[in-house]
C-alpha cells in the first residue's frame, strides 16, 4: 500500500525502464544457445577450438574434390570406359538416387549428420555419388574445356574464400535472399528444359554461377562466427563440408557449361 502523499509510479517512468534487459549475442546456427546464454558459445569464441574446426572442415572438403576430380580424369582418360559410361543410364540413375537419399538424410537428420561414423559413411556415399554424376556429365565436354573448367573454378573458389575471411561485409545474413534467388533459378532452369538448348542455357548457366559464388562465400562465413550475426555451430564440420562442396562442384558445372565445348 503507498503511504500518504507518496506519488503512485506511473508506467513507462525510469523505474521500469531500468528492469529492461539488454538483448545478448545472436545465436550460432545450428546452436542450442539462447540469446541470454552467452556462456554457452564460450567454446566456439574459442579462437584455438573455431581454428581446428575450419581446418577439420577444409581438409574434408579436400578429400571429396580430389575423390571427384579422380573419377572426372578416370571417365576421360580411356575413350572405350567414356563410352561405357555414358551409354550405360543405370550408373547414372543409381548414382543420383544414392546421392539424394545421402543428402535429404544428411540436410534433415541432425544427430546422424553429428554421430561419427555415421556421418562420414554418409558422407562418403554422397561424395562418390555426386562425382559419378560428374564423371558422366563430364564426358559430354572435350577434355581441354574440363581441363581450364577446373583452372577457373579453383581460382574463382580460392579467390572467393579469401575475399570472405578478410571482408567487413557480413554476408550471413543474406541467408533469405539467397533462398530466393535459388527458387527462381529453379524455376528459370525447369523452363530452359522446354525452352532447348542456346541463349536461354548460357544464361541459366552465368545466373548459377553467380549465384553459387556468392553461396560460397556465404557458407565461408558461417563458419567463421566471430564478428558476423550468424555462425555455425563447431559439431556441424559435415554439414560444413558438404554446403561448400556442392558450392564448388556447381560452380565448376556451370563454368564448363559455358565454356561448351561438347563432342
Amino acid at each position: 500500500m503507498l503511504a500518504v502523499g507518496e506519488p503512485a509510479q506511473q508506467y513507462g517512468n525510469r523505474s521500469h525502464q531500468a528492469e529492461c534487459i539488454p538483448l545478448g549475442r545472436y545465436p550460432a546456427y545450428g546452436s542450442d544457445m539462447d540469446p541470454e546464454g552467452q556462456d554457452k558459445s564460450a567454446e566456439f569464441c574459442n579462437a584455438s577450438i573455431r581454428r581446428g574446426f575450419m581446418r577439420k572442415v577444409y581438409l574434408i572438403l579436400l578429400v571429396q574434390l580430389v575423390t571427384s576430380l579422380v573419377f572426372i580424369v578416370g571417365f576421360n582418360y580411356d575413350k572405350e570406359v567414356r563410352q561405357t559410361v555414358t551409354e550405360n543410364t543405370l550408373i547414372f540413375l543409381g548414382a543420383l538416387f544414392l546421392g539424394l537419399i545421402a543428402l535429404v538424410v544428411l540436410a534433415c537428420n541432425e544427430n546422424l549428420r553429428r554421430r561419427t561414423p555415421t556421418n562420414f559413411i554418409l558422407l562418403a556415399i554422397f561424395t562418390i555419388s555426386e562425382s559419378l554424376l560428374l564423371g558422366v556429365a563430364s564426358c559430354r565436354y572435350a577434355p581441354k574445356e574440363i581441363f581450364l573448367a577446373v583452372v577457373i573454378t579453383t581460382a574463382v573458389c580460392l579467390g572467393l574464400t579469401c575475399f570472405a575471411l578478410q571482408t567487413r561485409y557480413d554476408f550471413t545474413m543474406m541467408g533469405g535472399i539467397l533462398m530466393s534467388c535459388l527458387l527462381v533459378l529453379l524455376l528459370f532452369g525447369i523452363m530452359t528444359i522446354f525452352v532447348g538448348e542456346g541463349l536461354f542455357t548460357t544464361i541459366y548457366a552465368c545466373l548459377s554461377a553467380l549465384l553459387f559464388s556468392i553461396y560460397l562465400v556465404y557458407d565461408t562465413q558461417l563458419m567463421m562466427g566471430g564478428r558476423h550475426r550468424f555462425s555455425i555451430s563447431p559439431e556441424e564440420y559435415i554439414f560444413a563440408a558438404l554446403n561448400l562442396y556442392m558450392d564448388v562442384i556447381n560452380v565448376f558445372m556451370d563454368i564448363l557449361q559455358v565454356l561448351g565445348g561438347a563432342d
